[in-house]
């Protein structure tokens, strides 16, 4: 794959999104007495990578990433974005630069705090514990990279991810792009001209799928492709079902059988227990649909779908187990939000799980079946 299919300079329309993301504020809200922290991306990027480099820490360039990136391309994805994901590449090349790296990001908070905060009185610690809501560092063979997220109580949450070496960057081809950030940055130090149609640096715009304008058309038609559906890991089946939610649809009932069977076993692999992925599940609605509340039904109902229709590597019994599970979170919602006037509104039907009609299956599981209101025109089991 030659370096120019993977690679495209944005458009002006392009770049003035990408500059109008990077100038938004955005809340970093404060557990306890914390107050709220008001950021400019770009002013944290040009913060830390100074910090960093003045701590003897290289980097390499600074990507924007993920939902942001897929915004800037094609504002009407059909995605919108919650997360601001940033790169940074750089050398980790040991345990004492992942806590540098750490130290860094905390010491640059201090920047943002109120000017009649104290700053001689706060230690790493407790901004660690008012402002950070993830923090993960990854030390393998092929991965090598850590990540600090950013408190934010809608969901926006500014993630900066430090990465050395990283085996798959994507998950989806709509979700493939990197956008470097460096030319913009540089700009912003350098230039007393604000951009125009006529005047603004070149920014280039890169798709790890593999073909940039390929994977922009996935973009813009709604369609879900991706590459090695096998090496994606079982978060990927959760981002799945998100994207049909959204419209988004696979080119063809081939690759949709072929991706949801890999997508559902790894799934199964990586969190084999129930009470491991009830915390995915729950921490996934949490994340993922601030704000947008009223979609989390749909999502459960299309996700039990798409594991009823496509695991094959479990027993009858967790299969079950696990669908009961979606059902309860999906019923769960539906009270949340008054979805129905009353449980004593919805009607229980039985009818057998497909799955019975195989001629080896030992014996006879029927499975109770829930309807609801004419709003709701979805089949849901019950526990």
């Amino acid at each position: 794959m030659y370096r120019d299919e993977r690679v495209s300079v944005l458009t002006w329309d392009q770049v003035r999104r990408l500059d109008s993301i990077l100038a938004e504020s955005v809340p970093i809200h404060g557990r306890g007495n914390f107050p709220t922290l008001s950021v400019q991306p770009r002013q944290l990027v040009q913060v830390v990578k100074a910090r960093l480099e003045e701590r003897g820490v290289e980097v390499r360039g600074v990507k924007l990433n993920g939902s942001a990136a897929s915004h800037v391309l094609h504002q009407d994805n059909g995605l919108g974005y919650k997360d601001l994901d940033l790169i940074f590449g750089l050398n980790l090349t040991d345990d004492k630069t992942f806590q540098r790296v750490k130290d860094v990001v905390l010491d640059c908070l201090v920047e943002f705090l109120p000017t009649e905060v104290s700053r001689e009185r706060v230690s790493a610690l407790a901004l660690k514990e008012a402002y950070v809501q993830k923090l993960v560092k990854v030390c393998t063979d092929t991965d090598r990279w850590s990540l600090i997220s950013l408190s934010n109580n809608t969901g926006k949450n500014v993630e900066l991810k430090f990465v050395d070496s990283l085996r798959r960057q994507f998950e989806f081809s709509v979700d493939s792009f990197q956008i470097t950030l460096d030319s913009l940055l540089l700009f912003d130090r350098c230039s007393q001209t604000e951009m125009s149609d006529t005047f603004h640096p070149s920014v280039q715009g890169e798709s790890m799928y593999g073909h940039f304008h390929e994977a922009l058309d996935h973009l813009r038609s709604r369609t879900i492709a991706t590459r090695s559906p096998e090496e994606i890991r079982g978060g990927g089946l959760l981002k799945y079902c998100h994207l049909l939610v959204r419209g988004f649809q696979p080119s063809s009932e081939m690759q949709m059988k072929q991706m949801q069977r890999y997508m559902c076993s790894r799934f199964f692999i990586d969190f084999s227990d129930i009470g491991e992925q009830r915390r995915k599940l729950e921490a996934y609605l949490q994340n993922h649909f601030a704000g947008m509340e009223h979609k989390r039904y749909d999502y459960l109902v299309t996700l039990r779908r798409v594991v009823d229709q496509s695991t094959v590597c479990l027993m009858g019994h967790e299969r079950r187990q696990t669908l009961a599970l979606i059902s309860t979170l999906a019923r769960r919602v539906m009270a949340e939000h008054n979805a129905v006037p009353a449980l004593s509104n919805i009607t229980c039907y039985y009818q057998p799980a497909p799955y019975v009609r195989d001629g080896n299956f030992s014996h006879y599981y029927v499975s109770p079946v829930t309807t609801v209101s004419n709003s709701y025109q979805t089949w849901l089991p019950c526990s």
